[in-house]
């Protein structure tokens, strides 16, 4: 454990300091364009790798050494942020370079995020899982509430540079860190997936979820659930400063939204170990559609639009996504044989962002075109007494909605006798050192 806390410390700083980069460029480059654009486009370039690298990365990180890959997605992200760094400092930047570097940046976090979720079931004992499964899933909340404060107070002192080396430094510190490390090597998987060709290696992920039914309709609903609510949750700046709040209390609110998040990561971290995941993970699921549902009746009720009673909502909100992720990273650690677990973490970390980007893409179609005017206008008059008229109200809407949306979907996992009686398997097989 001691080893397995090392990295999740030093993961975590890394993280803070691309967080911080990321406010940094932000500033930069909106100071510079005007536009909001390119902003979205790098987040964009930065996601897309693991969509189509995923498979690759699961199978890298079950045929080789994992530390060695860990070192090498921190190298490759290194990598990105002196690029960027040479091309801000030489003075011939241009908008294609921070998408390159976007770019090169998210192959390297996609090689590393699935050898990242192994390395805890290789390392920690099935009953403390859950704790360090749980300290990861902290590390997020913590570096979404101190990036943006420490970027402001160096972007101020040192400039976008000084910012991009503090990020450099963090990865170096990362590489050195990780590379003296003894990580356990899997043993081979036997049986879990046919050998064969390379791309048969590849795919052995989404195989063994097609063969695992509990794990593959529990996966499937996370999914879904998250190609719901990635959009919406994106309108949490404009929804509450709609609701006639100020700067400083939507401010407060999104810390909230923050505090959420790091108190259900720190939930599991401190339970004691927890023997059945699977109705947890559904029951946080309609727990976070009620909780959207009564968000977007703010809007329509004086009551529940109250600081304190938003803020609380807002809190419960967010509580159970990285719980979540907490408790099926340790399934699959418990269910999936250590060599395979690098390719089921791809597959479905794949299957999780599958949609993120028709979310957005028909999140702000809704909210601006289609239900914001509806609303507006009158024509929806059964909408009215739910979420009131005027700007917010189709946002509120569509929250609503969603939010039914994500009560249904947890609803039908909870019926299915799969994901009942999903936690039943044997552990994975041991471990050999190696490197």
């Amino acid at each position: 454990m001691r080893t397995l806390y090392v990295l999740t410390l030093t993961q975590a700083l890394s993280l803070l300091g691309s967080r911080m980069s990321a406010v940094a460029v932000g500033l930069w480059v909106f100071a510079r364009t005007g536009e909001a654009t390119p902003l979205l486009l790098a987040a964009f370039f930065a996601e897309l790798p693991l969509l189509l690298v995923g498979g690759l990365a699961g199978w890298l990180a079950d045929r080789y050494d994992r530390r060695l890959v860990l070192v090498v997605g921190d190298a490759g992200q290194a990598l990105g942020t002196a690029v960027l760094l040479a091309s801000v400092l030489s003075g011939g930047f241009r908008l294609w370079h921070l998408y390159a570097a976007s770019g090169l940046q998210g192959v390297f976090a996609a090689v590393q995020a699935p050898a990242a979720s192994a390395v805890v079931g290789s390392l920690a004992p099935p009953g403390r899982r859950d704790r360090a499964n749980g300290l990861r899933e902290m590390s997020h909340p913590l570096a979404g509430a101190a990036a943006p404060a420490l970027a402001g107070l160096l972007y101020a002192a040192l400039g976008l540079p000084g910012v991009l080396a503090v990020d450099l430094a963090t990865f170096l510190v990362a590489v050195s860190v990780v590379s003296s490390l003894a990580i356990p090597r899997p043993a081979p998987s036997t049986g879990a997936v046919r050998p064969g060709t390379l791309w048969r290696e590849i795919l052995g992920g989404l195989a063994y979820l097609r063969a695992r039914r509990g794990l593959l309709e529990l996966t499937a609903a996370i999914a879904l659930v998250f190609w719901l609510i990635n959009g919406p949750l994106g309108l949490a700046i404009p929804y509450l400063s709609l609701l006639g709040r100020d700067e400083r209390t939507v401010g407060l609110l999104l810390a909230a939204l923050e505090a959420g998040a790091l108190a259900g990561g720190a939930a599991v971290a401190a339970s004691p170990p927890i023997r059945r995941r699977s109705p947890l993970i559904v029951g946080g699921l309609a727990l976070h559609g009620g909780m959207l549902v009564l968000l977007g009746l703010t809007r329509g009720a004086d009551a529940l639009a109250a600081p304190g009673v938003l803020a609380v909502t807002l809190f419960v909100l967010m509580f159970p996504l990285p719980a979540i992720g907490a408790l099926y990273a340790s399934l699959v650690q418990g269910q999936v044989p250590t060599g395979l677990q690098g390719r089921v973490f791809a597959a479905s970390g794949q299957l999780f962002v599958l949609g993120t980007p028709l979310s957005f893409l028909a999140t702000g179609f809704l909210a601006d075109r289609v239900l914001e005017p509806a609303v507006a206008s009158g024509a929806w008059r059964f909408a009215a007494p739910l979420v009131g008229r005027g700007e917010g109200a189709g946002m509120a809407l569509l929250l609503v909605a969603v939010g039914l949306a994500v009560l249904a979907v947890a609803a039908a996992a909870a019926l299915r006798r799969p994901v009942r009686r999903l936690e039943g398997a044997v552990e994975p097989q041991k471990t050999t050192e190696g490197g």
